[in-house]
């Protein structure tokens, strides 16, 4: 039976503004799936998305999951005879999908577009001045360099950041559920014998996330893949130590026995803060190398490529000079650095949802969607 179908006109344009406006070149030779060594043999991406994506098929492909099982390597789009750029298209699909998973939606707007920054940045920057002038009225205090004398921690610091988890938590929450959601009314329901969903999210992890091993086996990702590693250890590392020092500074409050900072150079929990936070900055060496040698690999830089970097380079840079500014004991400095760190937590954290790096989240939720309805690569 023929089937009618309707363009969604506008929906290519906002595809096209969000990374893939090359998506027209593509005549459908299918270079993308079979040069792509993650892609399944059962209806192959991206050589689907494309034709989906001409034709405005926006039904069809926010209730993708391929979307989300691809690595963004780049494989597809340095193999494409036309210049289609699939992986870039695969890329606007996620960032257009962030836009549209969480709410509350005005985030997801801001997200969207460099003109909305100042309102980003003004919010955390808002917030920790009226902090900074509830605790001594903007003046830089005398004495030893305490961070916690301008931004208290019981006070306030703890509550802000955990306010700012139960926001993040539950807005991934409910953004996976909707994901799951518009998989199934696509028709895509788990097997009987199916893993239950958190046994798929630990396969995942352990067969996936721990060592990126696909990422690493696209040819195209050889510069990528460090600075992936790198940055997500990086990360751990730095979990580690916030968690630790939180446990122990409350301890210390309630029990009288813990760990008070500032810590020592020397302090098992300080070096390992060091070691990640010089891992981090490695990492963002290459990604940022990366994205400047872009066109080397035909592919597009966003603004949500952009801004992660950006932000994440802030959270690095302030927080090593806060630390040296604080051992130099130039106050001024320390405070106002710190300030900027704390800015910068806030806006890495507090719109993770909306950002590039939600695709952690994201990507290995749906990868355990699809263990559950075995949806399997070529090497699986």
């Amino acid at each position: 039976m023929a089937t009618r179908i309707e363009p969604n006109v506008q929906f290519i344009r906002e595809m096209q503004a969000a990374g893939g406006e090359s998506l027209k070149k593509c005549y459908q030779c299918a270079t993308c799936s079979v040069i792509c060594p993650l892609s399944p043999e059962d209806a192959p991406f991206p050589r689907k998305e494309m034709i989906w994506a001409q034709w405005g098929l926006k039904d069809k492909l926010v209730n993708d999951i391929d979307i989300w099982l691809c690595h963004n390597c780049g494989e597809c789009s340095d193999n494409c005879p036309r210049g289609a750029k699939p992986a870039d298209l695969l890329a606007a699909l996620r960032n257009m999908a962030y836009k549209s998973l969480a709410k509350p939606a005005i985030l997801g707007k801001w997200m969207s577009s460099p003109k909305y920054l100042p309102q980003l940045i003004a919010i955390p920057a808002v917030l920790f001045l009226i902090v900074w002038a509830i605790s001594t009225g903007l003046r830089i205090p005398e004495g030893e360099i305490i961070f916690a004398k301008v931004f208290p921690t019981l006070a306030a610091i703890d509550p802000i950041f955990i306010l700012v988890t139960l926001f993040v938590v539950f807005t991934f929450i409910s953004s996976i559920g909707s994901m799951f959601s518009s998989f199934k009314a696509s028709g895509l329901t788990p097997k009987e014998d199916a893993p239950g969903i958190f046994r798929s999210l630990i396969m995942v992890v352990k067969d996936e996330i721990i060592d990126h091993r696909k990422f690493k086996e696209c040819e195209s990702n050889q510069d990528r893949y460090p600075g992936h590693l790198l940055i997500f250890y990086g990360f751990i590392a730095l979990a580690i130590v916030t968690g630790t020092i939180a446990l122990f500074y409350w301890t210390d409050k309630l029990f009288g026995f813990g760990m008070t900072t500032p810590l020592a150079l020397w302090n098992p929990v300080k070096i390992l803060a060091n070691v990640g936070g010089i891992a981090l900055i490695i990492g963002l060496i290459y990604m940022t190398r990366s994205r400047l040698n872009a066109d080397t690999r035909n592919a597009i830089n966003s603004y949500y490529d952009w801004y992660i970097l950006g932000v994440i380079w802030v959270v690095a840079v302030t927080g090593f000079l806060a630390q040296i500014f604080r051992l130099a004991d130039t106050a001024t400095l320390a405070y106002w650095v710190y300030y900027v760190h704390l800015v910068s937590v806030f806006m890495l954290f507090a719109y993770l949802p909306w950002s590039k790096l939600a695709h952690l989240v994201y990507r290995t939720a749906a990868l355990a969607y699809a263990r559950q309805i075995d949806r399997r690569g070529f090497d699986e």
